[in-house]
């Protein structure tokens, strides 16, 4: 009887070893920051090296614009924003919509695959799922932000990475996305900046060191839970025959949608889009300065 016991709890101490060493795992092929943890910042830069995430603001403008509008309207979208070349914000809205759902059915058929079941086998999965589902919000993130206004996002990676003021804009959008509290607020605070002709320097300032920071470091930290509890929760339950595809594809169909249509919704009711709305805080140019100065 005592050597059944002492056979058992041999057996539960190698599995719980096993098991330690398989999210170490996780986490060694996550993180991309080398902090030895899983935040928002290694999920966007793993996002960010798979093809086709980066979006390019004039060819994706150009082609969801070029069946309604001439090549005038057009480049004006370009050059300015689609709101000041004259475009209405339903034909917006719509288009937005239409790139929500497409955005929607290919990373949830994607998750489904990289769902199927298959125990420890499928621990190589779990960063690739992850850095998918991310990848998509991203893609609809930097599509819904053109459409809204924004300029082109800096993500050209010459081996020192992406910027920081380019993370952090991003950290933000996916703030909004899940409902972080105060993200809103700071993506309306940087669409008001742009539309009232803040020096790019200074929002550089505000997004990564001054006025927005807060903010900024506040999202993260939500998303460093966040991301750890859903690498772990992906790791169990692909570890249980059956669920995965479920899990993989159904759920992600299921909560993509919203996520994105949250952003939509902050994004088409600030200054870029609307010169008389007066949402945002006021990125404090003289506190900007000074810091910049130091």
């Amino acid at each position: 009887m005592e050597k059944t016991e002492a056979t058992k709890e041999s057996k539960k101490t190698t599995e719980a070893k096993a098991l330690e060493k398989a999210k170490q795992s996780v986490i060694n092929a996550i993180d991309e920051n080398g902090n030895g943890a899983i935040d928002i910042e290694d999920i966007i830069i793993k996002a960010l090296k798979i093809p086709g995430i980066k979006i390019e603001r004039s060819d994706f403008l150009r082609a969801e614009l070029n069946v309604k509008y001439p090549e005038s309207v057009i480049e004006a979208a370009i050059s300015e924003t689609p709101s000041a070349a004259g475009i209405d914000v339903k034909v917006l809205d719509k288009i937005a919509d239409n790139v929500i759902q497409r955005e929607r059915v290919a990373v949830s058929g994607i998750s489904a695959v990289l769902g199927l079941p298959g125990s420890f086998a499928m621990l190589a999965t779990i960063p690739a799922d992850i850095a998918q589902y991310y990848g998509y919000m991203l893609r609809t993130a930097q599509k819904l932000m053109y459409l809204y206004g924004f300029p082109q996002i800096d993500l050209t990676d010459e081996g020192n990475g992406i910027d920081s003021e380019t993370i952090n804009m991003l950290t933000l959008c996916l703030g909004v996305m899940y409902g972080v509290a105060g993200a809103n607020n700071a993506v309306k605070t940087m669409a008001k900046a742009l539309a009232t002709g803040v020096p790019k320097q200074l929002l550089k300032r505000a997004l990564t060191k001054g006025t927005i920071y807060p903010i900024v470091k506040q999202t993260a930290k939500w998303f460093g839970v966040k991301m750890t509890k859903d690498v772990f929760a992906g790791f169990f339950k692909k570890s249980i025959l059956v669920v995965g595809v479920a899990i993989g594809g159904g759920l992600t169909y299921l909560t993509f949608k919203p996520c994105c249509e949250k952003l939509k919704n902050n994004l088409r009711k600030t200054k870029l889009v609307n010169p008389n709305d007066d949402s945002g805080d006021v990125i404090d140019l003289t506190k900007e300065e000074a810091e910049i100065k130091e």
